[in-house]
């Protein structure tokens, strides 16, 4: 792929060029690395790869598939030390995707369904007070949310079948009805939650590298029923939904939004 200087960075001239997914866990790799022809399920590599050792090329694009761990500090410090090693390497990611299953706050985001993140937001980060809870940002100490390209979010979800409304990152899985219920009053446009998406986005911003967070639902957000979750079947979900995104995110540039 043709690329050219500007700003002192690399950017692809067409297309995003080298495509960064990030995920929690190795089965959430192993399903977006059924679309990409990477490793065979329950492989220790953290790498998918099959044009070369640590990557996938499709079309002009080359992806990498990382597991970054659970929570949203581990999934941070991953993220941030793929992005620096990829620039040091001469060869910066474009585009970083954070990956995976998660609850889903019904009746929008129903088990199956896929969801696009067009806000991603640490909805945890803060202090309780008397009068209920404040974030950092209302607290005057940084941002809880980045927000995705609009343009790419819009072909994502058209691409994919997916909705589009924020993504909520939690340190404490929500497993009582208050709490999903305290959630959706602070966040009205939620449609899930996980737990890496906001560490992944700090890494990513702190580069300069646009983020998009796609989910698919494995449980609803709420009382905590394990019988009720169907991981299978938002892992299915997921392979999916990257078979039809991967185009997208291939052609799309970010100096076109």
């Amino acid at each position: 792929m043709e690329l050219q200087a500007q700003e002192g960075r690399l950017i692809a001239a067409a297309g995003v060029g080298r495509v960064l997914v990030a995920t929690a866990v190795p089965v959430e790799r192993d399903a977006v690395g059924e679309v990409l022809g990477g490793l065979s399920p329950g492989s220790d590599e953290g790498v998918l790869g099959v044009a070369g050792r640590d990557s996938a090329a499709h079309g002009g694009s080359r992806v990498d598939v990382i597991v970054v761990g659970v929570g949203p500090g581990l999934a941070g410090a991953s993220t941030a030390s793929a992005l620096t090693a990829a620039a040091l390497e001469g060869s910066p990611y474009g585009l970083v995707v954070s990956a995976g299953i998660g609850g889903g706050f019904a009746p929008e985001a129903p088990v199956g369904s896929l969801v696009v993140a067009d806000e991603i937001v640490a909805a945890d980060l803060g202090a309780e007070t008397e009068d209920g809870f404040l974030s950092v940002t209302e607290l005057g100490f940084g941002t809880v949310r980045h927000q995705p390209p609009g343009d790419l979010v819009r072909l994502v979800a058209e691409a994919a079948g997916a909705r589009a409304g924020a993504v909520l990152t939690v340190s404490t899985v929500t497993g009582t009805a208050a709490r999903a219920a305290a959630l959706r009053e602070r966040h009205p446009t939620a449609l899930a939650e996980a737990m890496e998406g906001f560490g992944v986005a700090e890494a990513a911003v702190a580069h300069g590298v646009p983020v998009l967070e796609v989910r698919a639902i494995s449980n609803p957000v709420g009382p905590r029923d394990r019988a009720a979750w169907r991981v299978g079947d938002a892992l299915a979900a997921l392979t999916q939904g990257f078979g039809k995104l991967v185009p997208v995110l291939e052609s799309w540039n970010r100096h076109d939004g």
